[in-house]
Parts: structure tokens; C-alpha cells; sequence
């Protein structure tokens, strides 16, 4: 049961951080802190467990209980390499968002951590789940506690943009449960066994026009989740008007999930409908990358100014995702984990000169260098991390999408690398308007505190790891990365019910399996 625990733990930290915050809430916070360094040891020591060396495949633990057996649903968790890193990843950016919120959570103190360790539990629950029903339950149960805490702890236009949200990811998600229940009848009546099991309905015989119907249901949830452009409306609003906690939530974790999604289910499950797919997708990841690189700069508002960022630096994610070769993959998944600590920081970073000055209008700062050079010099390391500079993490991710991209198609490559240079453009210029210039705030402000600064080093420690030495992450990832390519191509590679594509060429696998075809 430790995998369940790692559901459980979190969520009873918010239940007694709940329960007990009238006596005080330092105390509150203490348990949530507490909690998730648990949730987090827990998950290192299923990782470095012995039994991780032996078993059967990449999976280092499952527990599987029935649940509602009428219709094959089983209360299925599993882990393996990449979902223990990101539930790493989760445990240790909610620790960092615990200490942030001690100015935030001052009104409602528990309700504010119970929604909190409510949303980081949903997710490790999302990261776990092996039966379908199970993942979409964890994926709606992560949509309104959110929707809840932009409502109640957000700024001024706090109910417009948690509206927005809950509509966009309610209505995504309702796509996500036509797709699950329509190849849960698919399998039911190819097969006679009804189930929800991942790994059943992996072996799902579908005709090509009913794949490419149900990846869309898919891919349309987790589009929406990464905001890729046109899905990506409620975004900026929800990331300007979330509380800066609920922004680090949103932007590091929660989107982090819906690529886990593509990886996990969406490309695996239909590997017809694939190349039938890569275009389009292809297509919407450069034009998220360039769009929300314009829009970037365009931006007055330095909280929608990042939000933008991250619609550009997720557009690299699904480019990855979708040119699927062993390069590519390597380059998603330490973007995934270095765009959540830089961009986690920059929002973060957001907040603390939004509390100095009293605003988040770029035009109305300027100067902050001269009286706060520590939070100048902070934001400028995460902001170069941001913009790919080498030896940072950000650098790294997006150097092998586009290697990888490139053996895909060159085109693509070509107009994805421009984005990493209008990257640079907005990057430097929030430096300018914030730091530079002739102060136009306040004329006294506090720089970082050692609490700020102990934080910040932390998350500093882990970009610049990421970027100089990347292989612990991408040897803990590689096995469970492989395992889903050589299924794609064990699938793809079956006789389809479906018309000849060419577009499988583009999807030559260069791991150490040798059971697939070689591409061009």
C-alpha cells in the first residue's frame, strides 16, 4: 500500500492543517511542510527500493484492489521511472509552496492548505493511476479545489478567470471521458472483457477512424491543460489573477501532468491515429512557441508576461512529445522539470515584487537593481534559465527537442529554434523594465530575506543541476520512456485496420529495443 500512501499523506496534512489552524497558523503550515518531506521520502524509497532492481520491466511497484468490479474498475496504482519523478518533482515544488504562502494564507488559513495538499494529492494521483476511470477521477478531482482557490484567493478579476477555468478544463475533460468510454466499449466488444486496465486496453484492436476520434478526445484535455494555442484562453487570465502560490501550482505542476497524459496514454493507446495526428500537433506546438513569444513581449502585466512564456516553452513540450524518438523524449523530460523550476521561480519572484511595489505593471517599475540587488540578481538567473541559456536546464530540454525534432522534420526544427530567440528579446526587456532604468516605485524596498533567499537558492541548485549534469534524470526516466516507445512501435507495427500513412516513417525508434522498423 506505500503507493497509496503517497495519495494519502498529503491529503491528511490538509486535513489536519485544516482541523488545527485556529491554534496557529505556523502550526498549519508546519504540517503541510511536514507532509509533503514524508510524500517525498516515501516516493525515494519506492524508487531505491530493492525490489525496483528486479522487477519485471520499468514498473517499481503496483497495488491493485478491486474497486467497482460490475464494470471493471479497479483501484490500480503503479510507478515507474517517470512518474517518480514527477511525483518528485510535485512533492518538492509543494514543499517551496508552502513557504511561499505564509503571506497568502491569512484569510480562510484552512481552507488555503487544505485545497493545496487537496490539488498535490489529486496529482500524485493522476501520476499513479493505471486503470482509466481511476485517472479521470484523480484528473476532475484536481479542476475544483483549483477553480476554488483562484475564486476565493485570487486578485481582482479572480472570479471571471476561475470561471473561465473551470469551463475550459470541465468541458476538455468531459472530451476525455466520451474518449475513455468509448474504447472501454471498443475493447468490451472486440474482446468480451470489459475493463478500464491500462495495460489491457493497451491491446485494444481499433479501426483507424475510431482512434483518431478517440486520441482526439485525448489529445484535446491535455492540449488544453498544456495551453497550447487555440486552447489555451483561460491561461493568462488564470495565471495573472491566481494567488502566486496557486500560479506556481498551475504553471509548474498541473500542466506538467497533461504532458504526462500524451506520454502516458494519449500516443500509447493509439498508436493508429498517430501519424494521422503528428501534423496537426506539430503545427500547434510551433505556433504556440512563436505565439506566445510575441505575445510575451507584448505583455505590461509581468505575471501575463510569464504565463505567455510558459505557453511558448510547453509548445517545445508537445513538439517533443509528438516527434517521439528517443532525442526528443530525453529533451521533454528534462524540460518538463526545468521549465517547472524556472518558470515556478519566476512566478514566485513575480509575487515578491508585486508585494514591494504594489503593482504588477512593468511601466511602473524600474530601478529595483539599486535597492534590492538580491532579488535582482535572483530573477535575472531564472530569467536567463527561462530564455535557454547554456548551462541551465531550460538549455538543455529544449537543445534536444530540436535535435530530435530535426531528424523529424527540418522545418519544424527551423521555426521552433526562432522561438528560442525571440526567447531572448522578452527575457532581457523584463529585466530592463523591472531592474533598470530610474526607480519609479517606492523609495525604500526590501530586498530578499533569508528565508526568500534560502528558498530561491534551492530552486537555483536544481536548474543549474539539470543543466550541467542531466543523466541521473534521464537514466531514472529512460526505461519507463523506452517501454512506452517500443509499445508504440510493437502496436504500430501490427497490421492496422486503417489507410497506409507515411507519415509512420517519421517515427524511426533509436533505443536499445530492435524490434521496430527503421525510418528514413
Amino acid at each position: 500500500m506505500i503507493l497509496l500512501w503517497l495519495i494519502l499523506v498529503p491529503f491528511i496534512g490538509g486535513v489536519l492543517a485544516w482541523l488545527l489552524h485556529g491554534q496557529s497558523p505556523v502550526r498549519s503550515r508546519g504540517i503541510c511542510l511536514v507532509a509533503l518531506l514524508a510524500t517525498f521520502l516515501i516516493g525515494l524509497s519506492v524508487w531505491l527500493a530493492p525490489a525496483a532492481a528486479t522487477t519485471a520491466g520499468p514498473w517499481v511497484a503496483e497495488w491493485n484492489v478491486p474497486w467497482i468490479t460490475p464494470f471493471g474498475i479497479q483501484f490500480h496504482l503503479g510507478a515507474d521511472g517517470l512518474s517518480l519523478l514527477l511525483i518528485e518533482l510535485t512533492a518538492f515544488l509543494g514543499m517551496v509552496a508552502v513557504v511561499a504562502s505564509s503571506h497568502e494564507a491569512r484569510q480562510h488559513t484552512g481552507g488555503y492548505y487544505l485545497t493545496l495538499m487537496g490539488v498535490l494529492a489529486a496529482m500524485i494521483g493522476v501520476l499513479l493511476a493505471l486503470d482509466l476511470f481511476l485517472f479521470y477521477f484523480f484528473w476532475e478531482l484536481m479542476i475544483l479545489p483549483m477553480a476554488l482557490w483562484i475564486a476565493i484567493w485570487g486578485n481582482e478579476g479572480r472570479t471571471a478567470a476561475a470561471v473561465k477555468f473551470f469551463l475550459f478544463t470541465q468541458l476538455s475533460g468531459l472530451a476525455m471521458l466520451l474518449a475513455i468510454l468509448g474504447l472501454y466499449f471498443a475493447h468490451g466488444s472486440a474482446t468480451g472483457h470489459y475493463t478500464f486496465n491500462y495495460f489491457e486496453l493497451l491491446n485494444t484492436p481499433l479501426p483507424w477512424a475510431t482512434a483518431v476520434w478517440l486520441m482526439i478526445g485525448f489529445f484535446v484535455a491535455f492540449a488544453v491543460k498544456l495551453g497550447i494555442v487555440p486552447l489555451h484562453a483561460w491561461l493568462p487570465d488564470a495565471y495573472a489573477e491566481s494567488p502566486v502560490v496557486g500560479t506556481l501550482v498551475l504553471s509548474a505542476l498541473m500542466g506538467k501532468t497533461a504532458a504526462y497524459g500524451l506520454l502516458r496514454f494519449a500516443i500509447p493507446l493509439f498508436p493508429q491515429a498517430v501519424p494521422s495526428m503528428t501534423l496537426v500537433a506539430m503545427v500547434l506546438a510551433v505556433i504556440s512557441i512563436l505565439y506566445g513569444a510575441v505575445l510575451a513581449f507584448a505583455q505590461t502585466d509581468i505575471k501575463r508576461l510569464i504565463a505567455y512564456s510558459s505557453i511558448s516553452h510547453m509548445g517545445f513540450v508537445l513538439l517533443g512529445i509528438f516527434a517521439w524518438n528517443p532525442v526528443a523524449l530525453d529533451g521533454v523530460i528534462i524540460l518538463i522539470l526545468s521549465h517547472a523550476i524556472a518558470t515556478g521561480a519566476l512566478f514566485l519572484l513575480a509575487g515578491a515584487v508585486e508585494s514591494r511595489l504594489g503593482t504588477r505593471q512593468l511601466d511602473r517599475m524600474g530601478g529595483l537593481w539599486q535597492a534590492a540587488p538580491r532579488l535582482g540578481g535572483t530573477t535575472m538567473l531564472f530569467v536567463l534559465a527561462a530564455m535557454g541559456l547554456p548551462g541551465l536546464g531550460n538549455f538543455v530540454g529544449e537543445f534536444l527537442v530540436l535535435l530530435g525534432t530535426f531528424r523529424v522534420s527540418i522545418a519544424f526544427a527551423v521555426l521552433a529554434a526562432s522561438g528560442m530567440i525571440t526567447s531572448v528579446i522578452y527575457a532581457l526587456w523584463l529585466l530592463q523594465q523591472v531592474f533598470q532604468g530610474e526607480p519609479r516605485g517606492p523609495a525604500h524596498v526590501s530586498d530578499l530575506g533569508v528565508r526568500e533567499g534560502w528558498l530561491y537558492a534551492m530552486l537555483a541548485a536544481a536548474i543549474v543541476w539539470l543543466g550541467i549534469y542531466p543523466a541521473p534524470v534521464l537514466s531514472a526516466a529512460r526505461p519507463a520512456v523506452g517501454a512506452l516507445d517500443q509499445t508504440f512501435h510493437r502496436r504500430a507495427a501490427m497490421p492496422p485496420n486503417r489507410p497506409p500513412d507515411a507519415l509512420l516513417a517519421a517515427f524511426p525508434s533509436e533505443s536499445t529495443h530492435q524490434t521496430q522498423t527503421e525510418g528514413p
